[in-house]
């Protein structure tokens, strides 16, 4: 790393947050693993192994905290972004969610109204995925050390078959469960009081029964249609999918045309210069799904509100390998980059 000190795109989840996590976190913890997913996987979560229960089945444990300012932003708030995030972590990794803790740093003059709000949604978010919050923890600090609310959510699941975002394979097809960019983009046009005549709202949702019906696919000897999966929060697209690239060993080629994007998006993009693809989302995930299984995968997504506007937006390719290259309309070619960081702080 060039800088002696933290700044934003330390964890802003593009290049900059990599280098910090490879170069002093990994480098500094030296017992990383519990089971067959360990910390320097860097996937959404890790496992821990049953000891002594002979079992097949993994837990499966995820944290995040959550820093979003303001706390309150079109369509819902932290609560539900907190909470949506960790379930999302889960299911991404083919677990089932069993519990969640919650724990709140609130500074000093913070609304009790709207602390309140916050945790009702909360609870409202968990139940709509079945995830009782089980234990948790309040601190309080002076209102000169904290701008706003902070929120940290960890996560419990299960599963007898992971799912890692480095599971691609060539001829694989690459899918998108909805729209992309919708919540960056939401967030910023409201933190900075653009009206792009829109009622674009932040996407932010609990994907576990959207997905939990896939996590059952199999094709007819006995593999997993599922290969891969990965929510693109920070960084948005372009950096879950070099992930899974770079960790594959595999090349993506995705189609401009074939990505969903709303209208109000790809035009706020457009007039900030943003590329779309690097934009925060809180209600998505990228799956990976074995060829001639993509049109079923679909069928199942589209039937949940969540899952209307998922869409194939390209395929796993042996050239090119840990990179993706995106094809325009005019079947011009150019590489998708991991980006520095998020070009929104604090979205998440």
């Amino acid at each position: 790393m060039k800088s002696n000190t933290i700044s934003l795109e330390h964890g802003a989840g593009g290049e900059v947050m990599q280098a910090l996590i490879g170069e002093i976190i990994l480098k500094n913890f030296h017992n990383k693993s519990a089971g067959s997913i360990g910390l320097e996987s860097l996937d959404d979560g890790s496992t821990i192994r049953l000891e002594g229960l002979n079992s097949e089945y993994e837990l499966v444990l995820t944290t995040d905290s959550h820093v979003i300012t303001p706390a309150f932003f079109p369509n819902t708030n932290i609560g539900r972004l907190a909470v949506a995030g960790t379930i999302n972590d889960l299911t991404v990794m083919g677990a089932k969610p069993l519990a969640l803790t919650c724990a709140v740093v609130v500074p000093e003059g913070f609304p009790l109204t709207e602390f309140e709000e916050i945790i009702k949604t909360m609870d409202e978010t968990a139940a709509e995925a079945g995830v009782p919050i089980i234990t948790g923890d309040t601190k309080t600090v002076e209102k000169t050390a904290l701008d706003s609310i902070i929120l940290n959510t960890a996560g419990l699941g299960i599963t007898d078959s992971p799912v890692r975002d480095s599971g691609l394979q060539v001829g694989d097809k690459i899918l998108v469960t909805g729209t992309i960019g919708d919540h960056g983009i939401s967030l910023m046009a409201h933190r900075e009081g653009f009206d792009f005549d829109t009622d674009l709202v932040s996407d932010s949702a609990p994907l576990w029964r959207l997905i939990e019906p896939l996590l059952k696919l199999r094709t007819p000897d006995g593999k997993p249609v599922i290969t891969a999966m990965k929510d693109p929060t920070r960084g948005g697209l372009a950096n879950a999918l070099n992930e899974m690239a770079k960790k594959s060993g595999t090349g993506i080629l995705i189609e401009e045309d074939w990505i969903p994007f709303k209208p109000a998006v790809s035009a706020a993009c457009e007039m900030l210069g943003l590329d779309p693809l690097e934009v925060a989302n809180e209600g998505k995930a990228v799956i990976g799904v074995r060829s001639g299984f993509e049109e079923e995968v679909l069928s199942i997504l589209r039937q949940h509100p969540y899952g209307r506007d998922a869409a194939v937006i390209g395929e796993v390719t042996p050239d090119n390998k840990g990179e993706v290259i995106l094809r325009n309309r005019f079947g011009g070619m150019r590489y998708v980059d991991i980006p520095a960081g998020d070009p929104i702080p604090r979205v998440c």
